[in-house]
């Protein structure tokens, strides 16, 4: 449908008697017969590009003579000077190549053509988008340019007063000057004389040329088979009869270019943005411990065996160093951190739509869905008339309602396996924990020596808690490898319309899957583990072998905060190693095989082609990582109070390294428009609100603060308890319940090498043995799962109140912002209406002209 839209666009164009172009444009859609070289009687038809040899300017961005602006750069291999020549797959590639190059000489790009200086196999094709294509689809693609400068004041605010600080951060505006703000609206070739149209050569940016240029790239044909199209630079890419498709970084990053029409962009955002200097600056975009450890206390209490028939009885004081670490996070703080959090979160979010709706009008993207072409994938698949119930006028259409039903279950089933795939992932860790800590029981001492220190820390527990996070983390790492491969797969099966509906449909999938694969170990660790074990006469076994695992006698939480850190840690390190070593170390490879200084003579096209290709989707998976890293500082903050402030560390040097990584690195990204974030912000908002869920169900069921201060008010004085004062002196002990040795039976009988023992201790609230109702949960117990329910319920509607307040209370966009929109608007409307005015009084003074004729004509006496 939008190759018919520009058909009829450029058909309009040619009814125009005064458009000098119009005999351009007939003259190439006249041509468009070349679309497939298999229609051709022979390889004369084709048009071809001029080779020319370097010029010897390695920075200029023109073609030789000097005028014409270089867009984008297609890189092949010249076929006849391979050393492996298979002459007729060959000879095929070279006809589809010539083919697409003629059909984009016929659609009005200009090309030029250059050897590699390195290597004579190589061709760099250049292009060039002259001022009529620029134009043209320019309004075709709805792109937004210039009217008029903004002319709005700019409004004093109360932060006024800061400005000494905030200049600090702010970047050098002596170096990187601000870009001055305009009013746009969408472009229109017969209103050209509206538009702000200082100088033709910088009307149009570079990135604005090269999403033009692009655009045409990915729909020109370049063979048809059995009216099938074949087309588009990704195909040709992917097929091998282009080795690459880039447009130009615009200079060295390193150094100044010598060529005084060049900006030196990417110079200044290294010195400005990827340099490390400018790291500080904005883009421009404990009584329990010591019950445990006393050896009067931990030391003489006996714990029950925490496994059949291997383990043995041990010494509560062996967690010591476990109980001491577990205070720094298991504290009343913590609990005021999570709630801050959670209104941070929201905070955070508000203002980033603010922020958002700023950038959406910076960059003209406030109505850009309505003007989102389809994608050339789906315009190509379009084989299937249906009638459209709005317009009640025929339209092509990829599938019919019947075969979009039968993709859609297709796809959700394969999303489904993988997610199911993952669940067992996470069953096999579970099993492996099961195993290796009756391995860990054994080996293990079971006696704390004050002489070995390796004792105070590797107990069985914190040695099967490391090994199934470190194990966790790489299964994580090899799930996430295969499943993004076999995420795109499925999305290209679904044939979303436009680039938005696809990244979309991506990105949902993509997270569901990250969702489970990262935090499914950590809310079984939080929420599962430790909570269905039964007691020591009557254990709950898994799968009816595996003895289910037990929390440390402080609770779970030191577990899930390892587990936290193994994770987060780890995938910042291979991130890192991914985005920054990997293409480091392939363009280190790729300069040495050059000749040694070839940089400073080689022309700038042939120096990016020797770095990294970026990918389609590189900028998804940073938006991924954040988005992770986001749901580990939100969801598990309560367990890990730490991780926001080693984010925001993260945070602060990956804005620095991926600046250096993209300007240093990898070949310049084709520019591409987006709305705003697409399906992340939903998927943050979601994340926001089930993070109010977790935090408190962590407090309650995962950290012992509950339990703590049922204590502390309630049973460490009487009726329950025997202190004259609330206190927590007696607290791990009242905790701890008593089992008797000669009730175990069975499987459960203990290995007792550490002496004979009548009774042991384990963690649970249960009567004792002799109480009438022996071993069934005691009063304690209901009053802490009282407490628990009752702190989650009064905790989420505290937040959730708060939250709705603030979103309430902060508009989505800012004052300044609607007064900017509202005034572009005006003038386009004004303009619109102007013009027309215009128009008809042209229009009508044209028809009173040939009525007085034709009057004065009928009037005037005839002459014999």
């Amino acid at each position: 449908m939008q190759m018919m839209t520009r058909d009829v666009l450029l058909e309009r164009e040619l009814e125009d008697d005064d458009d000098e172009d119009g005999d351009i444009v007939l003259e190439n859609l006249e041509q468009r017969s070349v679309s497939g070289f298999g229609t051709l009687g022979s390889q004369q038809d084709f048009q071809t590009p001029e080779f020319e040899e370097f010029n010897g300017k390695p920075d200029s961005l023109f073609f030789n003579d000097g005028q014409r602006r270089i867009d984008f750069v297609l890189v092949y291999e010249d076929e006849r000077r391979k050393e492996t020549n298979k002459k007729g797959s060959n000879e095929k590639q070279r006809r589809k190549r010539q083919a697409y190059e003629s059909n984009l000489m016929c659609d009005g790009l200009q090309l030029e053509a250059t050897r590699s200086l390195l290597d004579d196999k190589l061709v760099f094709v250049k292009v060039h988008a002259p001022w009529e294509v620029l134009c043209t689809y320019a309004e075709i693609m709805h792109i937004k340019l210039p009217l008029k400068p903004n002319d709005l004041k700019t409004r004093s605010s109360a932060f006024d007063n800061f400005n000494w600080f905030t200049k600090v951060l702010q970047v050098d505006e002596s170096i990187i000057k601000p870009e001055q703000e305009f009013f746009t609206a969408p472009f229109e070739k017969n209103r050209m004389n509206d538009f702000y149209i200082q100088d033709r050569d910088t009307f149009f940016n570079p990135a604005t040329r090269s999403r033009i240029v692009y655009f045409i790239l990915s729909r020109v044909n370049y063979q048809v088979v059995n009216n099938v199209k074949k087309f588009g630079i990704n195909r040709l890419v992917s097929s091998g009869i282009y080795k690459a498709a880039f447009p130009l970084h615009d200079c060295n990053f390193s150094r100044q270019s010598e060529d005084l029409s060049c900006p030196n962009e990417r110079y200044l955002l290294y010195r400005e943005w990827a340099h490390p200097r400018s790291i500080y600056k904005k883009q421009p975009l404990d009584l329990i411990s010591k019950e445990v450890c006393d050896p009067n206390i931990g030391g003489k209490i006996i714990m029950c065996p925490q496994c059949d028939k291997l383990c043995s009885f041990w010494n509560l004081s062996i967690t010591c160093e476990s109980s001491k670490k577990l205070c720094i996070f298991d504290s009343f703080g913590t609990l005021v951190f999570a709630v801050f959090m959670g209104v941070w979160v929201t905070l955070f979010l508000e203002f980033w739509k603010r922020r958002q709706a700023e950038l959406e009008y910076e960059w003209d993207t406030v109505e850009l869905q309505q003007e989102e072409q389809a994608r050339p994938e789906y315009e190509a698949q379009c084989t299937h008339v249906v009638i459209n119930e709005i317009t009640q006028e025929e339209e092509r259409v990829p599938f019919t309602t019947w075969g979009k039903c039968i993709r859609i279950t297709l796809c959700a089933s394969a999303v489904f396996f993988w997610i199911l795939l993952i669940i067992a992932s996470v069953i096999g860790i579970i099993v492996y924990r099961l195993s290796v800590f009756i391995v860990f029981s054994a080996k293990l001492p079971k006696n704390l020596n004050g002489t070995d220190p390796i004792q105070k820390y590797l107990t069985p527990q914190t040695a099967t808690s490391i090994t199934a996070s470190l194990i966790s983390f790489i299964i994580i790492m090899i799930l996430n490898t295969i499943y993004e491969k076999v995420a795109i797969v499925i999305t290209n099966f679904e044939l979303p319309r436009t680039q938005t509906d696809y990244e979309n449909s991506l990105t949902m999938k993509m997270f569901l899957f990250q969702f489970v694969n990262y935090y499914s170990s950590c809310f079984y660790i939080a929420f599962f583990k430790g909570k269905f074990v039964g007691y020591p006469g009557d254990p709950v076994y898994w799968l009816g072998k595996y003895r289910n695992e037990e929390c440390d006698p402080g609770g779970c939480l030191l577990e899930l905060t390892t587990q936290l850190t193994i994770i987060m840690g780890g995938k910042a390190i291979w991130n890192n190693i991914q985005e920054v070593l990997l293409p480091w170390i392939m363009n280190l490879i790729g300069r040495c095989r050059t000749v040694s200084g070839a940089e400073m003579r080689t022309p700038r096209w042939e120096q990016d082609y020797h770095l990294q290709p970026m990918g389609k989707l590189g900028l998804f998976y940073e938006y991924l990582e954040m988005i992770i890293q986001f749901g580990f500082v939100t969801l598990f903050v309560a367990s890990f109070p730490l991780a926001p402030l080693l984010a925001l560390v993260n945070n602060i040097l990956e804005i620095r390294v991926d600046a250096w990584k993209l300007t240093t690195q990898y070949r310049r990204m084709v520019p591409e428009k987006a709305q705003d974030i697409g399906a992340w912000q939903p998927i943050m908002q979601g994340i926001a609100i089930l993070a109010v869920v977790t935090n408190a169900m962590i407090i309650a069921f995962t950290s012992d603060m509950i339990p703590r201060l049922v204590y502390y008010w309630s049973f460490s004085v009487p009726p329950y308890g025997d202190h004259p004062h609330n206190t927590m002196e007696g607290y791990i002990n009242n905790t701890l319940s008593y089992y008797r040795v000669a009730d175990f039976r069975g499987r459960e009988n203990p290995y007792t090498g550490l002496g004979n023992y009548t009774t042991c201790r384990y963690r649970d609230f249960r009567n004792p043995p002799g109480h009438p109702q022996e071993y069934k949960h005691n009063i304690y117990y209901w009053h802490v799962i009282a407490a628990k329910l009752a702190f989650i319920i009064v905790m989420e509607h505290v937040i959730y109140s708060v939250k709705f307040i603030i979103s309430y209370t902060i508009p989505d966009v800012s004052k300044s912002t609607k007064s900017k929109i509202k005034r572009e608007k005006y003038l386009t409307q004004k303009l619109l209406r102007e013009n027309h005015l215009k128009d008809m009084t042209k229009n009508i003074g044209v028809i009173v002209e040939k009525m007085v004729e034709v009057v004065d004509n009928n009037l005037r006496p005839k002459v014999d």
